[in-house]
């Protein structure tokens, strides 16, 4: 038995198909086959009952799918291991981000690491956080900064919660309804809203029952927005509101070019940003010392917010 065999046999077990999985690994299907009737032949029970063309999972395979997964991860991440003994800070540094995030966060992130280690070759992504989890559990991210509570259906992934969002309504300054207080959804329901392109189940529902909303939460808002830098020029430019976190804000608060709307009930959702990394999985030196920085980051941003709060 090999990690080949075994990478072809997950790659059937996740496509249900012999030319899906043949595509996958880039084999023949009779070299695929070959390669499953060896594995079974080494294991000596039937991983697959063959009827009609089709290949069915055995109790077999079931059984023994979580143990190949794991055999194949810690070779893959034994090779990645002495690979970075090898190159110390040189190497890549995959990892993703939000916008939100990124703004105000992610230059300085990448001027700090380049600093210590010029080797690095650094690949950041700027998405969210549905988007994030998935390049990660496909291992293409060392990490990501997101929502920490999307990882937590996933055993394999491993979170460390570092801030704690607070949330508000926002417009630019000098918007009819600033100053206004005890606003209230009639109020806000005459200006275009704008929303966020993300935004957890959970979290929809808790908005739609604070503010009697539609569900899908995204009906309720005049455009979906995943780019803040596109949301803050729409703030700036129009009448339009956005119902954000103070940190997606921190810019244009320190500008003072944006208002805090006085809304009730008071915009309050559980929301918790992290680091998310797969569990087990060795960390690079590079990925250590930017989550020293991100700590610091959110530190420095939860001291800063608190005084808008």
């Amino acid at each position: 038995m090999n990690t080949r065999q075994l990478q072809h046999f997950l790659a059937l077990m996740n496509t249900g198909s012999l030319s899906a999985a043949a595509d996958a690994v880039h084999l023949s299907q009779p070299a695929l086959s070959r390669s499953i009737k060896a594995l079974e032949d080494e294991l000596r029970v039937s991983l697959f009952d063959r009827t009609n063309r089709r290949l069915h999972p055995t109790p077999f395979a079931m059984e023994y799918l979580e143990r190949a997964k794991r055999i194949v991860f810690e070779e893959r991440d034994g090779a990645r291991t002495l690979n970075l003994m090898k190159n110390g800070a040189y190497g890549p540094l995959a990892f993703g981000l939000g916008s939100s995030v990124a703004l105000d966060f992610l230059a300085s992130l990448i001027r700090q690491l380049l600093a210590t280690g010029p080797g690095l070759k650094i690949q950041a992504q700027v998405h969210s956080t549905d988007v994030l989890l998935d390049a990660l559990q496909k291992e293409k991210l060392d990490f990501f900064i997101g929502d920490v509570g999307a990882a937590a259906r996933y055993p394999e992934l491993m979170a460390e919660p570092l801030y704690t969002c607070s949330f508000g309504w926002f417009a630019r300054a000098g918007h009819p309804l600033a100053g206004r207080k005890g606003l209230t959804m009639d109020d806000l329901k005459e200006y275009p809203l704008i929303g966020s392109g993300y935004i957890s189940e959970m979290l929809a529902l808790k908005m739609a029952h604070l503010y009697g909303m539609q569900l899908p939460i995204e009906t309720n808002f005049a455009a979906s927005i995943n780019n803040i830098e596109t949301a803050h020029d729409l703030i700036l430019s129009t009448d339009v509101l956005f119902p954000t976190t103070f940190l997606a804000m921190i810019k244009l608060l320190r500008e003072k070019s944006v208002a805090i709307l006085n809304v009730q009930p008071p915009f309050e959702l559980d929301l918790t940003l992290g680091i998310v990394t797969i569990r087990h999985r060795t960390l690079t030196p590079a990925a250590k010392q930017s989550f020293s920085i991100i700590r610091s980051y959110f530190q420095e941003a939860e001291q800063e917010i608190a005084a808008y709060l």
